[in-house]
């Protein structure tokens, strides 16, 4: 397969968020988690868990 290389200006408009809007959320969805499915079997040693999220906030008592 042949690399190709595209340079394009940034005002002009890509198709596909058109198309992509043009689905359902399930749709897009799937087709995530499809991508992540080829990507983990890319990796060799890779684990398929959640990554852990802790976020700290700080409010005022009162």
């Amino acid at each position: 397969m042949e690399k190709v290389v595209r340079i394009v200006q940034l005002k002009d408009k890509n198709d596909d968020s058109d198309y992509w809007m043009s689905k359902s959320p399930e749709e897009r969805i799937y087709a995530i988690e499809f991508l992540r499915q080829q990507y983990i079997k890319t990796l060799p040693d890779a684990q398929q868990r959640f990554q852990r999220v802790c976020n700290i906030i700080n409010r005022k008592q009162g």
